[in-house]
């Protein structure tokens, strides 16, 4: 499997280049956006690591040309700062986000993830197809399978309904008696909260890797659940 690591900070592409190798990862290395679109367009990349800001061709600008000729995943590398070019990069295609400074588990925890996924699914990150996927969070409504980080997750029938309501609609927030009505197919009453609480909080114990600080699954004070982010389906 090849990597392509572009980040304008040299120091950087050395620390990742040290993570990744260690992995038995191929590594090729660039600077800006022009050398990786000429890498990927020259060679077999199987995962791409692209910095947002780089001088002359940044990387939001190099994703949405990755995005005209490949479906190659992508993750972007992002300061805390750059919130706003993190939420246009993962409109414009990116497949994933990592914020710097970086934890190196982290980092091949999210590659493995990526590259698990796009050898699955035979090299096509888009496309028809019954899975959705928000993150390094994958359902599919057809085998009724969940992985997390590219790891296969067991989920009940119920939890499986509840997270495949909040990712078909992502930002939408869903009050306990709605989402109760939804799986449950029946009216809901007052106690039906407590019952929507204890499977959202499983389900955020086995697809989360913080629960305490979820990343999918948001709860919003006095109204409800809902998923945190965009959604690609394929």
């Amino acid at each position: 499997m090849n990597i392509l690591i572009c980040d304008d900070d040299r120091d950087i592409v050395n620390a990742l280049c040290i993570y990744l190798k260690g992995q038995d990862y191929g590594i090729f290395e660039a600077y800006d956006g022009r050398q990786a679109l000429d890498i990927i367009r020259s060679e077999d990349i199987q995962l791409v690591l692209l910095d947002i800001m780089m001088p002359g061709m940044d990387g939001i600008t190099a994703l949405s040309k990755i995005r005209e000729e490949s479906n190659v995943p992508v993750i972007l590398l992002t300061a805390k700062s750059e919130d706003a070019d993190k939420i246009l990069g993962l409109d414009v295609g990116a497949d994933d986000y990592i914020t710097k400074p970086f934890n190196p588990a982290e980092v091949v925890a999210r590659v493995r993830s990526q590259i698990r996924r796009y050898t699955r699914l035979g090299g096509k990150q888009y496309g028809g197809g019954s899975n959705i996927v928000i993150g390094g969070l994958e359902l599919n409504d057809e085998s009724k399978e969940v992985w997390a980080d590219g790891d296969p997750v067991s989920l009940t029938p119920k939890e499986f309904e509840i997270l495949k309501l909040l990712m078909e609609n992502p930002g939408k927030v869903f009050s306990p008696g709605e989402i109760y009505s939804a799986v449950w197919k029946g009216a809901a009453y007052a106690s039906d909260s407590n019952t929507v609480a204890v499977h959202v909080r499983h389900i955020r114990e086995k697809v989360e890797s913080d629960p305490s600080d979820p990343r999918y699954i948001k709860v919003i004070f006095g109204q409800g659940y809902k998923m945190e982010k965009e959604r690609e389906k394929r």
